[in-house]
């Protein structure tokens, strides 16, 4: 097996690589302006070339995970074009502005730690469970530090009454035995990532599964029992079994963005009653004979995951409707800026 194929190489990119005289390369980690890629031939340091700065956006920047084209010289490079990607990891940029921050690219399985030691919170999962979805990528929620609460079962009952279809792994970063159970989900050459809050865990998981201290161990304040920052950059590494895993650091927000071509959050109990509400295009929140409300008031579904649902539903209109004013007036900057140019080309003499 070739370098590129141990990294994730599919029929997929090589489908969309075009330029022969490049070499194609993977951005294992992001420094600054330096990027970390891994070629055929080993590693390599690599910045963005003027035209890919200058025609791109931001969030078509260069992420990790993506696949890339450089142009060697020695041992550094110059990034020139990134290849489609299967898929992006994104989430609302911190702030208040409405705009999108991609996390990673090319991710087969997202990994939502959270702890039981006071870090369990649902209306947040739901959140991560939403966008990443959204995202196109395959959730596997493990919940972390069970050995801390007196039945951790009723902790997986409680995310599996969200609804969602995915796999929900109760653990222990501290014992070998039950890191097994998550860690059979690590397939070669495929691509995971870890997300969740400081101070959950994942460094601990990512040290046991590597073998070795990638990323120092934080301490978990005894004031506020919240985790401090261990991972400082995302970061690609391969796995001793052949699998990829990228270590997010913690995030304190997760944003939902409004995915292309969707107008509504995505959630499995509410998809699997709305085509019973009486009207087709029924918002689930005033029309009579809606049936999400009537299962609501029959506690059939449960009022939490509505009350959540429509939190999420209001935060993606209120993105849509931020990132469409961004647009209109970033098209009005740059006319003004063409007609400012043409305007100092005429008036010379």
């Amino acid at each position: 097996m070739s370098t590129l194929q141990s990294y994730g190489w599919t029929a997929h990119f090589m489908n969309h690589r075009s330029n022969e005289g490049l070499d194609t390369a993977r951005v294992l980690s992001i420094q600054g302006f330096k990027h970390h890629l891994i070629t055929e031939e080993g590693y390599v340091e690599a910045e963005l070339s003027g035209a890919l700065l200058n025609r791109c956006e931001l969030e078509d920047y260069p992420k990790v995970g993506d696949w890339v084209l450089v142009k060697r010289y020695d041992e550094e490079g110059i990034i020139i074009d990134t290849l489609p990607r299967i898929n992006e990891l994104s989430r609302k940029a911190p702030g208040s502005v409405s705009s999108r921050q991609v996390l990673a690219a090319n991710i087969d399985v997202a990994f939502i730690v959270q702890g039981l030691d006071r870090d369990f919170n649902l209306m947040r999962l739901q959140r991560y469970l939403q966008q990443i979805m959204q995202c196109h990528i395959q959730p596997v929620v493990i919940l972390n530090k069970a050995d801390l609460v007196p039945d951790p079962e009723t902790y997986r009952q409680q995310v599996a009454e969200l609804g969602y279809d995915c796999p929900v792994i109760l653990t222990s970063a501290l014992d070998e035995a039950q890191q097994k159970e998550w860690a059979g989900y690590l397939l070669p050459q495929h691509t995971y990532i870890l997300l969740g809050s400081s101070g959950v865990g994942k460094s601990t998981l990512l040290n046991s599964l590597l073998g070795h201290k990638l990323q120092e161990e934080g301490a978990t304040s005894v004031a506020n029992n919240k985790g401090r920052h261990t991972t400082t950059a995302r970061q690609l590494v391969l796995l001793p079994n052949g699998s990829m895993i990228i270590d997010v650091p913690g995030m304190r927000e997760f944003g939902v963005t409004a995915a292309e071509g969707n107008d509504a959050v995505v959630h499995p109990q509410i998809e699997a009653l709305a085509p019973l509400c009486r009207f087709s295009n029924c918002s689930h929140q005033h029309e009579p004979g809606c049936a999400v409300i009537k299962a609501v008031r029959n506690e059939t579904l449960p009022e939490l995951v509505y009350r959540s649902y429509l939190k999420l539903l209001r935060e993606q209109y209120h993105f849509q409707t931020s990132e469409a004013d961004r647009r209109r007036n970033e098209k009005q900057f740059a006319k003004i800026g063409k007609q400012v140019s043409k305007h100092r080309k005429d008036s010379k003499y």
